[in-house]
């Protein structure tokens, strides 16, 4: 039997149940929608300001989530939109900018510091998380803070971290509703789950079964496009490093056809044993295509696999989270090849804990 068939070795190995969470994706997504919209009381205030640009701050799984909106909003979002993983926020930031401070946890430094800068800069902030310092902190500042529920890893929350905050903004009208799309997303989160990608479905017909064995062993290289996929590629690669506990990277196209593509002639001996996913969609800019059909033979000259993924059904929402499924079913998969509990992250917990005490 092949070891990702084996449902009593994956529940032995993944002891804190990480796939418990990622089944329920789908009515994560569909859920936080509703939470975002009945969140936020003041949008009178809000349109009483001059909103000149919108800052996300956040780290890891709860910074990821505002780079997925932005792919997916494209330019519905009229006003700048920045992504600050840092300590201050960009310079430009003042009383016309629009701060979501996101942690899950709510104890993440730099957010908290980026909190503390925005109240200083007298931003309009919204918080979200699952409670902690930021809670604290938003509160005692009569500020809105979203409380989303409790008791994930903060990654495995992303459907909170991520469509709460289409709620948010279609409540305070700077985008259009978003109910039908969230549902449209649902629908397609919970076919692929339960068709393609699920414990129970077979690996000869189990996509991320398919990939993460193709990668087991091996460096991988994620491909994302500029505008559509280069999000989800960023997650497929904070997904593996945290469930496989693997290393990989990413990059996006056009950007790497002036720089990363010579790079694929050494060390020879190296190359021939890396595997490159290409994340791909069909709003992809026309010229892009053209780069990502000269692209794919070049690495493949130096004994690199290239898997090409898209994902064709519904709207963009749908299509840009489906291929983020199937790489967190891959993060899964690939972390039961390794033999390793993909829940625990260790060395970021040491890493808190010695930055505690300086």
């Amino acid at each position: 039997m092949n070891k990702l068939d084996n449902l009593k070795f994956i529940e032995k190995l993944d002891s804190s149940d990480m796939l418990k969470f990622m089944l329920g994706l789908p009515e994560q997504c569909r859920d936080a929608y509703s939470i975002g919209v009945g969140a936020v009381s003041d949008r009178p205030l809000l349109n009483s300001r001059r909103i000149d640009n919108i800052v996300f701050a956040g780290m890891g799984g709860s910074g990821i989530g505002a780079d997925l909106v932005k792919v997916y909003l494209g330019s519905e979002l009229k006003i700048p939109v920045s992504i600050c993983r840092n300590y201050a926020l960009p310079d430009f930031a003042g009383e016309g900018t629009l701060l979501f401070c996101s942690s899950y946890s709510g104890n993440t430094e730099e957010t908290l510091s980026c909190f503390n800068d925005g109240l200083r800069r007298k931003a309009f902030i919204i918080a979200i998380g699952a409670g902690g310092k930021l809670k604290e902190l938003a509160l005692k500042n009569n500020l809105n803070y979203i409380l989303i529920p409790s008791g994930y890893p903060p990654r495995a929350a992303i459907g909170y971290m991520s469509i709460t905050l289409l709620g948010v903004l279609a409540k305070l009208g700077l985008i259009k509703d978003k109910e039908n799309d969230v549902k449209e997303l649902y629908r397609i989160l919970c076919s692929i789950r339960d068709e393609e990608i699920g414990p129970d479905i077979a690996a000869q017909k189990n996509i991320s079964k398919q990939i993460a064995s193709k990668l087991y062993r091996r460096y991988s290289i994620i491909y994302g496009m500029s505008d559509t996929t280069e999000a989800v590629s960023i997650r497929w690669r904070e997904q593996i490093a945290e469930n496989s506990k693997a290393l990989s990277s990413s990059n996006v196209l056009p950007e790497m056809n002036h720089n990363e593509i010579v790079g694929w002639m050494f060390p020879k001996d190296m190359l021939k044993n890396f595997k490159v996913v290409m994340l791909c969609d069909k709003d992809d800019h026309e010229r892009i295509k053209q780069r990502i059909r000269i692209s794919a033979p070049i690495i493949k000259k130096s004994g690199a696999e290239v898997i090409m993924l898209e994902k064709q059904n519904g709207g963009r929402l749908a299509r840009v989270y489906s291929l983020m499924y199937i790489g967190d079913f891959v993060s899964y998969y690939l972390a039961i090849l390794n033999n390793i509990d993909p829940t625990p992250v260790e060395t970021i917990d040491y890493l808190k804990k010695e930055l505690g005490k300086i």
